[in-house]
């Protein structure tokens, strides 16, 4: 007994409880994100999406809890999902079949480890039975204290694409081996806008210590208004990382049924579909340590202590997690909200977004970040212009670029686009009714609908 409470101190008891509560924090979260999602995409197409499953069960006992805004679909979903059959199609490699939903969900919940979620905390020596004790100290409330955090997080973020590669690969289906192959040329083009919206961050920030980019912006400002162009660099990249829309193009359903995981049933399908959702609270915690100031209500002002103390300094703690996590949800609402707005990219654009645009623009913001941390015009306002002079350039500089002379639309001859010679170009219909608003109830006069 003595010998293991020698190598336990108060920094390896709050780190495993930081790792064990945040893990099941973040798969409740992702059980409800999907029920989140519903609801916005039913919101955008003026549906009502789920409404009904509560948690009565079927018990008359329990009828208050019916309905419940259906608030249980995500319940029932995981249901489905445990007794659907896992079905195993021929000529597949099955073990790499089974272990490719494994490897791709777990870098998704483990890549958050190196988030200081709760700062600091000044904990007092904690009494245990027969005599022992665990020595108190400041501790970074965090799943790992490690200097090098920011290297673990992109190391850790590339790892997600394996497990879609080969799940497409071991398939045995020509379907799901393109989207693999997709996948992998969409995660090598835009890992390196990602790392280099990362560089011109830590240019200005001096450390790969998490803890110590969230105090450079409370003292400084959050880093969204110091490098803006990098945070849509940024976003961007997490977005095609977590093959979200408008980069979904692994599992593209018009062009690949449904891309890598085509042939998944079950919980097997299901841990592809918690790995995305994971990905993207993930991505999104890093996306606000970075650019949001982590824990930081307010930009400007330091809202919240840097540092707790005592057994009270608890509620401190956890106030910073709800910040922090509160702009987590914000975000992945945002990454929802863009997935029903916007259409998916064509294969050939994603590529050429990431190689002929993000690539070139972030190599730029990591030079003029050099030049300004040389020159220590490192203050927010100085950085915010030396931005905005970068898209202004980037802008003037756009019409003297090579045009894509690809891809280009052939016209349809006898279409609204290409009428026949003697044809009216209509490009609304000619029945009066298909123009009403109000079809059942009808404001045109009956003589002009005849």
């Amino acid at each position: 007994m003595d010998t293991i409470l020698r190598f336990i101190d108060a920094q390896t008891l709050v780190s495993a409880l930081t790792l064990v509560i945040v893990v099941h924090v973040i798969l409740v979260t992702v059980a409800y994100l999907i029920y989140l999602e519903r609801k916005i995409s039913a919101y955008i197409q003026d549906r009502i999406g789920p409404n009904r499953t509560g948690f009565d069960f079927g018990f008359p006992q329990l009828s208050f809890l019916k309905g419940l805004f259906g608030l249980g679909q995500s319940l029932a979903d995981g249901l489905k999902f445990v007794l659907k059959e896992d079905y195993t199609p021929a000529r597949v490699d099955k073990v790499l079949f089974t272990l490719a939903p494994i490897i791709v969900i777990i870098p998704a919940l483990i890549g958050f480890a190196v988030i200081p979620w709760g700062g600091r905390w000044e904990i007092p020596t904690i009494p245990l039975p027969f005599g022992y004790e665990i020595p108190g100290g400041l501790v970074t409330v965090a799943g790992a204290n490690i200097n090098v955090g920011i290297v673990y997080m992109v190391a850790v973020a590339s790892l997600g694409v394996y497990g879609i590669t080969l799940g497409g690969y071991a398939s045995n289906n020509k379907y799901s081996f393109l989207g693999g192959l997709r996948s992998t040329a969409q995660m090598i083009s835009y890992e390196i806008p990602l790392g280099l919206s990362i560089l011109a961050t830590l240019l200005l920030v001096g450390s790969l210590v998490p803890e110590r980019i969230i105090g450079y912006q409370t003292e400084h400002g959050w880093l969204i208004f110091s490098q803006p162009i990098a945070a849509v660099l940024f976003f961007t990249a997490i977005l095609a990382e977590a093959n979200r829309a408008p980069f979904d193009n692994a599992e593209a359903e018009q062009e690949l049924v449904g891309g890598y995981h085509t042939e998944y049933s079950a919980m097997r399908f299901a841990m592809y579909f918690l790995a995305e959702y994971a990905h993207m609270v993930t991505s999104s915690a890093f996306f606000a340590m970075f650019f949001l100031g982590g824990w930081d209500v307010v930009p400007f002002m330091d809202d919240l202590p840097a540092q707790a103390t005592g057994l009270l300094g608890i509620v401190v703690v956890l106030a910073k997690f709800g910040v922090f996590f509160g702009k987590v949800i914000l975000l992945v609402s945002f990454m929802m909200l863009i997935r029903w707005s916007l259409p998916r990219f064509r294969y050939d654009q994603v590529m050429m977004m990431g190689w002929q645009g993000m690539i070139p623009v972030s190599l730029a913001v990591v030079v003029v970040t050099s030049f300004m941390v040389y020159l220590g015009a490192t203050s927010m306002p100085e950085m915010l212009m030396a931005n905005l002079a970068l898209g202004l350039a980037l802008i003037l500089l756009q019409p003297l670029l090579p045009k894509q002379v690809s891809n280009k639309r052939i016209a349809l001859y006898g279409s609204r686009f290409s009428p026949a010679e003697g044809d009216p170009a209509l490009s609304y219909p000619t029945n009066p009714m298909a123009r009403e608003d109000r079809p059942a109830e009808g404001t045109a006069q009956p003589s002009a609908m005849a």
